[in-house]
């Protein structure tokens, strides 16, 4: 992720947010919520808060990289609003994530900002620290231009330390000539700009501000380009051009009061007032300057507050309220200390003593004073040497004190008042102004000295008219660099614009490409359909998405071919009723595109439609057949309020979809032709299924039966031979004691014989009962195995084959034995058909166990050849047998996987080898309702 991006590819981000959704979303977010930041900080809130919560869906690694970028987000729209205590440790937090993860691009961009927080807290020296880190993160991340960045920012600060050694290190690094990114561009130009303001090169100052403008509002560093328009400002004031000074500075005010950022507005603040003071409207100045001291209290420790102090101290001197000079000063002087910066300590001691020289503290004074001058000469100070040497000069002049040693001038303040003249007469281009010989005119007078006087007040004029000739061609130059800066900034807007339109153009491809990338993914999820009215359902979603449109209607063709029926329609979001044109009509255009199979398109209100067509207020109409080869299905058309609504691109996306559809809606009849034919197969096969189940019940009764039947006529004839001995020579005790234990042994034998068809006849009788109704039931599922097992019984063992099966008695089930059997004696059969093919002694073994979260896993394996790999993947197909006529028809397993899908709400796998065959069934101990089943 870039540090800032351009306006291009925010747009480019915000047109490409919309379409998406859930998770594809994530990204885009955060590239908009990051460079959205100082652009429009609230939006870039709320977009990091969706962003958190698109968070929780993402893989680890991605979840705290992102979350760490957001948090550094959150860190500088603190920063912006001024709560720098809450921006740094959300800083410092994210910094040692993106540090740790490694994110070498991100910990670049925690130190960078780590950087500005410590400007505004006024620790400078933590603040090279965190650049020089930027720069080592950024080339870690193989990302010059962060790192170029960082450095020129460096360069920036440098330049206030020394200008000399700045130009030195930093003058050779940057080729603005050869920068094309206009984020590097902006800090560039912000160090040539402060390099040549240092140098009093105020016009080539105020060029390289309006590019560092230009290009922060480009990228999106809207406080880099206010302080950059104050400083444009500040230029045009050198320049004596005060009207553009003020014009800029308003610039700078208008744009950061409504983002309530205290430290932009502030600086924006305080240097309009001092334009304003140079320009003599002291009120206002004292008001917007004691507004920025306000608005700057969160920056007390910042160098932005010492240069408000100065300022106000400056402004309390000319309007001769020496108390409040006094206390700015020694505030500043405070500050200075702190900051150790030696440019306020020059000011602030030079504006006490000034201060305390009209207060009657001249001998405070008089200290302040020398230590102002003696920090100016240590440090080649010239202007501010004069300044401290003319406020001795004027320390002396109002109170009669000691002249310095070695004096040898008339009087003390002589003897500075010459300091100062000769020390301004070595600054290289200075003129020196009429004020400072004005003083020395006076103080020649107060020593009677009026030929020296005269001297000094010819001089004054001159150094007036050279003071005035040089203002008029400042002013002439700042004339010049506003004109030059409007045409530059006029010539960029141009360019911007021819920019904007090659990318319009180039966006315009992108969108088209878009454009048939989507048409393509929407044509797969249409023609995935087989259900006619969930295409109507798909076709009116993407429609209504992708086109103007008022009304949108599908009609069919009938089966015999002599009229078109509305299936789908709808009006204003309000369904259409049912209706049938005739195809033969000549006033519905419906009919004539059937007719004609071509696009019937209607642009002007003159064409006003016909309600048979779906609308009858529309201005705009396009009809598209639904053809698929030489067969014509029906019509769909869309149809607009508004004139013209449909040009060549719509037309072309509403044919694509047009031919989407036909493919589908062929698809859904073929469909349903299908279903009728499986459905009608799937009767036959119960009825098959049922046959075979009467068999097994008619030879499962007829061997309790037989025997009964075989003993009771036993026990009948031996009755018949007891009565014929009774009636005859007489019957002996042991006879009748014979008969009695015959007729015993015969009666437990039927009753056993006649009971065990009893339990065979309520078995057959409840798998009837439940395969015929699918009755949902509370059941045992021990006891229903056991009832399926018995009915299959007799074609196992015909085979030669075993069957053994192990059910706990404890498991209970909510849900529908009869479907279940099913399902099981689909695998007995598909065993005996296909597993023991050729073979005999064949085993199967039907195994359930309580499954966790209320479900039970039932196993029904067997030891047979297995089936083969390539065949694995289609056993649940419909139709799909290996048997084909010689005894499968390929539906067994498909009506189980759907059985155990649908009604049971279950899972089905299958596992297989050369060793054998094993289904596993997951089903729920509580079925689904049959509503929620499918």
């Amino acid at each position: 992720m870039d540090l800032f991006a351009s306006d291009t590819a925010v747009t480019h981000w915000e047109a490409a947010l919309p379409p998406l959704a859930g998770a594809a979303r994530l990204d885009v977010v955060v590239q908009l919520a990051w460079h959205l930041r100082q652009r429009d900080s609230a939006r870039a809130a709320q977009l990091a808060d969706e962003a958190e919560t698109l968070l929780q869906s993402a893989n680890d690694e991605q979840r705290e990289a992102t979350a760490a970028r957001l948090q550094l987000l959150r860190a500088e729209l603190c920063w912006l609003t001024g709560d720098l205590e809450t921006a740094q440790g959300m800083a410092d937090a994210a910094r040692e994530t993106l540090c740790s993860i490694p994110d070498d691009a991100g910990c670049a961009d925690a130190h960078w900002l780590c950087a500005w927080i410590a400007v505004d807290q006024g620790d400078h020296v933590r603040r090279d620290q965190e650049l020089e880190r930027c720069v080592e993160a950024a080339h870690a991340a193989g990302d010059t231009e962060r790192a170029a960045i960082a450095e020129a920012a460096s360069a920036r600060w440098a330049v206030l330390r020394d200008l000399d050694a700045a130009r030195a290190r930093w003058g050779t690094r940057f080729d603005p000539a050869a920068i094309r990114s206009p984020a590097l561009d902006c800090w560039v130009s912000d160090y040539l700009g402060m390099s040549a303001s240092q140098g009093s090169e105020f016009d080539a100052a105020a060029r390289h501000y309006l590019r560092t403008y230009d290009a922060a509002l480009e990228t999106g560093q809207v406080r880099t380009a206010i302080i950059a328009a104050t400083n444009i400002g500040e230029k045009f004031s050198m320049l004596n051009d005060h009207h553009a000074a003020l014009e800029w500075m308003q610039r700078a005010v208008d744009t950061a009061r409504p983002r309530d950022w205290p430290r932009s507005t502030g600086a924006a603040l305080l240097h309009t007032a001092e334009t304003l003071r140079r320009l003599g409207r002291l009120d206002a100045a004292d008001q917007l300057l004691r507004e920025a001291l306000d608005t700057l209290q969160p920056f007390v420790n910042s160098r932005l507050f010492a240069i408000a102090l100065q300022y106000l101290g400056d402004l309390c001197l000319t309007r001769e309220d020496y108390a409040g000079a006094l206390d700015a000063f020694e505030r500043l002087s405070v500050r200075a200390d702190v900051l150790e910066q030696a440019d306020f300590r020059m000011v602030a001691r030079r504006g006490q003593a000034h201060a305390l020289c009209f207060l009657d503290r001249p001998a405070e004074a008089l200290v302040l004073a020398r230590q102002a001058v003696d920090l100016a000469g240590g440090q080649h100070n010239a202007y501010n040497l004069v300044a401290g040497l003319r406020v001795l000069a004027l320390i002396h002049g109002r109170h009669p004190l000691p002249g310095p040693p070695g004096m040898a001038e008339p009087s003390p303040m002589l003897h500075y008042l010459h300091r100062a003249l000769a020390t301004v007469t070595k600054i290289e281009g200075y003129t020196v102004p009429g004020e400072l010989y004005d003083a020395l005119a006076e103080a020649y007078a107060g020593a009677d000295d009026f030929r020296a006087a005269y001297r000094m007040a010819h001089a004054a004029s001159e150094a007036r008219e050279k003071t005035h000739s040089q203002e008029a061609t400042a002013r002439a130059i700042a004339m010049q660099v506003h004109q030059q800066t409007e045409q530059a900034r006029s010539e960029g807007r141009h360019h911007r614009e021819l920019a904007l339109l090659e990318a319009r153009r180039a966006e315009l491809l992108q969108q088209t490409g878009a454009t048939l990338e989507r048409l393509s993914t929407i044509g797969q999820e249409i023609t995935a359909h087989l259900e006619a009215d969930a295409v109507y359902r798909v076709l009116n979603r993407h429609v209504h998405a992708l086109l103007p449109l008022h009304a949108f209607a599908i009609v069919l063709l009938d089966a015999a071919g002599s009229g078109l029926d509305l299936v789908f329609g709808v009006a204003d979001e309000a369904p259409l009723p049912p209706s049938r044109i005739a195809l033969d009509d000549p006033e519905s255009l419906s009919a004539r595109c059937v007719r004609e199979r071509a696009e019937v398109c209607v642009h002007e209100p003159s064409q006003r439609l016909g309600c048979a067509d779906a609308c009858g207020d529309c201005d705009s109409a396009l009809y598209v057949p639904l053809l698929l080869g030489d067969r014509v299905l029906g019509a769909v058309t869309v149809q607009a309020r508004q004139p013209h609504a449909y040009g060549e691109r719509e037309r072309l996306i509403f044919r694509t979809l047009c031919a989407y559809g036909a493919i589908a809606l062929d698809n859904a009849h073929a469909y349903r032709q299908l279903q009728e034919a499986q459905s009608q197969l799937v009767a036959q096969e119960k009825l098959a299924a049922l046959g075979a189940l009467m068999a097994g019940v008619a030879h499962e009764l007829n061997t309790p039966i037989g025997n009964s039947l075989l003993i009771a006529s036993t026990l009948e004839q031996k009755t018949l031979d007891l009565e014929a001995s009774l009636n005859g020579a007489g019957l002996r005790r042991s006879a009748l004691a014979a008969y009695i234990a015959d007729a015993r042994t015969a009666s437990e034998l039927v009753m056993r014989g006649l009971h065990s068809a009893a339990d065979l006849v309520a078995s057959f009788k409840q798998v009837a009962v439940d395969r015929t109704t699918e009755q949902r039931r509370r059941f045992r599922l021990q006891q229903v195995t056991h009832e399926i097992v018995a009915t299959m019984m007799n074609r196992i063992r015909a085979s030669s084959h075993r069957i053994a099966f192990e059910v706990p008695e404890t498991i209970e089930l909510d849900s529908y034995p009869g479907p279940f059997g099913q399902v099981i004696t689909n695998f007995i059969n598909n065993a005996l058909l296909h597993a023991f093919d050729g073979r005999e002694g064949g085993s199967m073994r039907l195994t359930a166990l309580p499954a966790a979260d209320g479900r039970v896993s039932i196993t029904f394996a067997d030891d047979g050849t297995g089936i083969a790999p390539d065949n694995l993947s289609r056993i649940f197909d419909p139709f799909f047998t290996t048997k084909l006529g010689q005894g499968g028809s390929g539906l067994g397993l498909s009506i189980s996987y759907n059985i155990v899908t649908g009604l049971l709400g279950g899972q089905i796998a299958v596992a297989s080898s050369r060793a054998g065959t094993a289904f596993t069934l997951e089903l729920p101990l509580v079925a689904p309702l049959a509503s929620d089943g499918g």
